[in-house]
């Protein structure tokens, strides 16, 4: 539990980051912005730069990064659920959306997983309607399970919640639009809302004029746009999403993205000089400040401790 401000004052009060993220979501006119990170540093260069509603933890960045493999339903529950409890608590003041994939099997395991991420702090989670075999949405020849199958998830889902007592987001993601087109994956959508959804999600949109039409018919629920430049869905900015009336919005690869382009370079320079060639500014001692160095130096001085009494 994390403390947070009510109304600007000064009472401080114990608020989960899953009630944080949901008071967002009750401003209309609020759009949650959410970078994708892949790994811890990935989440600490975002913490750093600062100023966004939290973070989101990309499956198939969590994929990439823990596996070495492609985004096509390899990770397991443990493998995400211990990447995101993490990142969550590396600074449990900003809540941590995280993709959840099918859930992971039936109702008891999508219960089970709900659970395990309501007690790793995760805030929201998104959870979808591809079979168990599944692949990243911006990819072709997804297979869905059936409507019951899908309403059959987000149930078990909110019965976790509510066990828990807990205020842990739930959005519904259908891709349903490449094999059954828009009108399906509208009633998917609004009926997982019926069995406990809150957020609206629908993957792989092809249009601008598509992404304004489901914001429209799935009003008041607010709806999600995932980000991913040079997939199925057209580049998009955040000012134009708000004005769209997009409620969140994600860009899962941005981090995973950017390292590749920058590891990739850096990696050949070194092949062809024999130098890497890292900016000045970029010494060790930068680096493990961006990871926490400073806190860790904190937390031992406090406990009377003196591994870093000659610095570090």
């Amino acid at each position: 539990m994390a403390t947070a401000q009510v109304n600007g004052s000064n009472a401080d009060i114990e608020v989960s980051q899953a009630t944080k993220l949901r008071r967002m979501l009750q401003d209309p006119n609020k759009l949650v912005a959410l970078p994708g990170v892949y790994d811890g540093f990935s989440a600490r260069v975002a913490l750093q730069v600062g100023g966004w509603d939290g973070l989101y933890m990309t499956g198939a960045g969590t994929t990439a990064s823990r596996l070495g493999h492609a985004d096509l339903g390899i990770a397991t529950l443990n493998d995400m659920r211990s990447h995101a409890e993490m990142i969550a608590n590396l600074d449990p003041s900003v809540p941590l959306v995280a993709d959840m994939d099918t859930g992971y099997g039936g109702p008891l395991n999508v219960h089970r997983a709900v659970t395990e991420y309501i007690r790793s702090g995760v805030a929201g989670f998104h959870i979808e309607d591809q079979v168990q075999s599944k692949r990243c949405g911006h990819l072709q020849g997804k297979e869905l399970v059936g409507l019951d199958v899908f309403l059959s998830r987000v149930r078990a889902a909110s019965e976790a919640r509510r066990r828990l007592g807990s205020d842990i987001v739930i959005i519904a993601r259908t891709d349903a639009l490449q094999s059954y087109g828009y009108e399906e994956s509208i009633r998917r959508l609004k009926a997982a809302v019926d069995a406990g959804a809150d957020v609206a999600f629908l993957e792989g949109l092809t249009s601008k004029e598509m992404c304004k039409q489901v914001v429209k018919d799935m009003a008041p629920t607010p709806v999600l746009l995932n980000m991913v430049e040079h997939g199925a869905t057209p580049t998009i900015s955040a000012q134009e999403a708000k004005e769209m009336g997009f409620r969140m919005m994600l860009w899962p690869l941005s981090s995973l993205a950017a390292a590749y382009v920058a590891m990739k370079a850096g990696f050949e320079r070194l092949k062809k000089t024999g130098i890497f060639g890292t900016p000045e500014e970029l010494s060790p001692r930068f680096l493990f400040e961006v990871s926490g160095l400073k806190q860790s130096m904190e937390i031992d001085e406090h406990a009377g401790g003196s591994a870093f009494a000659n610095g570090a």
